[in-house]
């Protein structure tokens, strides 16, 4: 038998977690001396507490966790947890790397100022183009709140492409207008170049996007998460060279590879001269 220093220090945990796990119900010590109230622990406890620590490691609440050791969850529920709990911490990795590259881009873009290229800028006009899309609402224009919307919406648009039997002819449009309830709400239009006749219905619309007179664009390459430091360059130009913003920019995915890194985007700015 130990006492509970020396189960704390073999479990690699302090006394006050083995307290509060007596407390809990989550693991009681093997005996208590009755007159001291001294808590004393056998070896063959560290396996409850080993798998009480990775439960609480993966997220589980104590109820959930006293429920697993107890062996109240079946094999086949135990396994769905796992693999939710699987999925959430993967979804979270997937955050914070989406972060991480925000905070490398806004970086880019504070590195460089004052070293804004001046000769990756074209002007040019936008003909008219015919292009399928689908459509939804992100809460802002930033990266990492236009990602999370617009590319599901790619997914499904070329699923019902596919069922509609019309193939692209061109390159994927995206772009973007205030969302009609304000509050910096932006609606993502996810297209696609197409041949097809107009159409507007539940499953897909189809129309005519009108031409720009007058278009600032430069080429953006690697991922739009990492857009930031393209895009304010291209701002930079614009300001610089007597225009101003007529709108938000269109992106046009000339170049998409499996690896995002190897992205070749246009961004397509209308402006007015000043």
């Amino acid at each position: 038998m130990f006492t509970i220093g020396d189960f704390a220090r073999h479990g690699r945990v302090s006394v006050r977690m083995l307290r509060h796990y007596d407390a809990t119900g989550l693991l009681h010590p093997a005996h208590v001396d009755p007159a001291t109230g001294y808590r004393s622990y056998s070896a063959a406890q560290l396996s409850r507490l080993n798998r009480i620590i990775a439960l609480k490691e993966l997220g589980f609440t104590l109820q959930q966790v006293r429920d697993i050791v107890d062996d109240k969850v079946g094999t086949e529920e135990l396994r769905g947890m796992l693999r939710l709990r699987r999925a959430e911490l993967e979804a979270t990795v997937a955050a914070t790397a989406a972060r991480l590259v925000q905070v490398e881009a806004r970086l880019r873009s504070i590195e460089s100022e004052g070293h804004m290229p001046t000769n990756d800028v074209v002007i040019k006009a936008l003909p008219a183009v015919r292009v399928a899309e689908l459509t939804a609402t992100a809460a802002g224009f930033d990266p990492q709140e236009i990602g999370p919307v617009i590319t599901p919406l790619y997914d499904e648009l070329c699923r019902r492409l596919a069922t509609a039997g019309i193939t692209p002819t061109g390159p994927g449009v995206a772009y973007y207008e205030d969302a009609p309830e304000g509050g910096g709400a932006v609606t993502v239009h996810a297209a696609m170049q197409v041949s097809a006749p107009l159409r507007d219905d539940e499953d897909l619309r189809i129309l005519d996007l009108p031409p720009v007179d007058r278009a600032a664009t430069i080429v953006h390459r690697g991922p739009m998460d990492a857009v930031v430091p393209t895009a304010q360059a291209l701002a930079h130009w614009i300001d610089g060279n007597g225009y101003r913003s007529a709108g938000y920019p269109r992106e046009i995915s000339l170049e998409c590879p499996e690896n995002r890194d190897e992205w070749v985007t246009e961004l397509q700015a209308p402006v007015l001269q000043v």
